[in-house]
Order: C-alpha cells, then structure tokens, then sequence
C-alpha cells in the first residue's frame, strides 16, 4: 500500500493545529485563574508558565514545518 503524502500530512497538520489551539486554551484559562486569585501562588504561577511554555513550543515547531494557522 502506498499512502498519498500530501493526504497525511494534512491530516497531521489539522491534528496539530488543533493541539495548538487546545493548549492555547489551556494557557488563557492559567492566566485567568491566576488574574482571580488574591494570594501570590507559586503553584498557579508554575501553571501558567508551563502552559505558556508548551504554546510557545507548538508555535515554533509550526513555524519550522510550515502549518498555516487558521
């Protein structure tokens, strides 16, 4: 069997502009609990900042394999 190239990596693509967006998600909710809470906490900040971090990774790495973001 031979696969079509151009078919998968569509596929693949969707799947991680999707992974994308969910952890885009996943950073805007860390900034909004952090934003609600009245004490400084050091486990929300951790949060936010790994969410962040993992966003900023997917957004490189799209960068680098060309995925149009829509």
């Amino acid at each position: 069997m031979f696969f079509q190239k151009g078919k998968l990596k569509k596929e693949f693509d969707q799947q991680f502009v999707n992974l994308i967006k969910e952890t885009k998600e996943d950073w805007q909710q860390a900034q909004l609990i952090e934003d609600y809470l009245n004490d400084y906490d050091l486990d929300a900040v951790a949060k936010r900042k790994t969410a962040e971090s993992i966003h900023f990774y997917l957004y490189k790495e799209a960068k680098i394999r060309n995925v149009v973001l829509k």
